[in-house]
């Protein structure tokens, strides 16, 4: 990754050791170990929602260009994108479709 040999490494390590001393040393060691680990976890989670991101825009210019073919004759790659679009609508609807369900049904009970 950074291209850091193992005497690159020993070096760090005993200038380490000289400017913290043996005390110090393993707790700074576990901090930098803690910000690296942070900084993966950032990258990760922004990759992550620039992914999201991307698929929701293709997704977006898939469903317009269905709309403009009527979402008739559809070529697979659109079509799967407005059944993606229809499976996530129906998911997002279906607790407030539950809800109201029960709140008709309690309505009723109230009379």
């Amino acid at each position: 990754m950074f291209d850091i040999g193992f005497w690159e490494l020993m070096v760090i390590g005993v200038m380490g050791l000289i400017i913290l001393g043996p005390e110090r040393l393993p707790t700074a060691i576990r901090t930098i170990r803690a910000w690296i680990n942070n900084i993966k976890q950032f990258s990760t989670s922004v990759q992550t929602e620039l992914k999201e991101e991307l698929r929701v825009h293709e997704l977006h210019a898939n469903l317009k260009k269905a709309e403009e073919q009527g979402l008739k004759d559809l070529s697979p790659e659109l079509e799967q994108s407005v059944n993606s679009l229809k499976a996530a609508a129906e998911e997002a609807n279906r607790p407030y479709a539950s809800n109201n369900k029960t709140s008709a049904s309690d309505e009723k009970n109230d009379k």
